[in-house]
């Protein structure tokens, strides 16, 4: 695949996500897809993903995706966006706020057969988790 083909499934992979499409998400991501996320014990699989996209549409709103920028080079995807929602529901133990969060990302994507074989997700969570009120901000 091109570059250019490997840009349109990671464009419409976040379109999928900003919608909570499990449909397209479900055909966009191998079935040995693999996420790394700051924090996380280890790599997460496809299915834990897909829950975890769905858990994040239960406890957020107005969820907005913007994409700041794009770089493709053989089969990864560099994307960066800014993305962010209102807090309606409790999340992850952490008590529903009815607080927006804005935060930049950097979502780095392999793209293996025209689907999304590996994940790099990493954002400002120290941002977020100030904006959401579970940590202070700073005087």
């Amino acid at each position: 695949m091109t570059s250019e083909n490997n840009k349109a499934i990671v464009l419409r992979f976040l379109e999928a996500f900003k919608n909570n499409d499990q449909t397209t998400l479900e055909e966009l991501l191998a079935s040995d897809m693999v996420i790394h996320v700051p924090g996380m014990p280890g790599p997460v699989d496809r299915e834990t993903h897909l829950q975890g996209i769905g858990a994040f549409h239960t406890a957020f709103s107005d969820l907005h995706v913007t994409i700041d920028g794009q770089i493709a080079e053989g089969d990864t995807v560099a994307t960066r966006i800014t993305w962010g929602a209102t807090q309606t529901c409790d999340f992850q133990g952490l008590a529903a706020s009815g607080n927006q969060f804005v935060v930049n990302a950097v979502s780095f994507m392999r793209i293996k057969n025209g689907k999304v074989s590996e994940r790099w997700f990493i954002q400002d969570d120290l941002g977020q988790m100030q904006q959401l009120g579970a940590l202070p901000s700073p005087e």
